[in-house]
């Protein structure tokens, strides 16, 4: 699958999603979807969500952040698109 195919999208999540399992979460379903890219806390107390793929599996992927896990209160999904770079190899939390 080439970058030019691909889509990128940045996401800032908002709520209560930090020490709830969020990053996880979004690891796991990004990997089954078999997008690429990374998560994040903010110091704000957001979550940043960086992910490249097929624009559809992007799409499912933010559709899954909005919903979040169990213990997620998300109060927003903040969503930018770009061209994919191809800068990521797999999908992984950063710290």
């Amino acid at each position: 699958m080439s970058a030019l195919s691909n889509a990128r999208v940045t996401a800032i999540v908002t709520g209560m999603v930090q020490g709830v399992n969020f990053r996880w979460f979004t690891q796991r379903r990004a990997a089954a979807l078999g997008l690429v890219g990374r998560v994040r806390n903010r110091s704000d107390g957001s979550v940043e969500v960086v992910a490249e793929g097929p624009r559809d599996a992007l799409e499912r992927l933010l559709d899954a952040a909005r919903q979040g896990p169990p213990s997620a209160v998300v109060e927003n999904v903040d969503a930018q698109w770009d061209a994919a770079t191809g800068e990521f190899s797999r999908f992984e939390i950063r710290f």
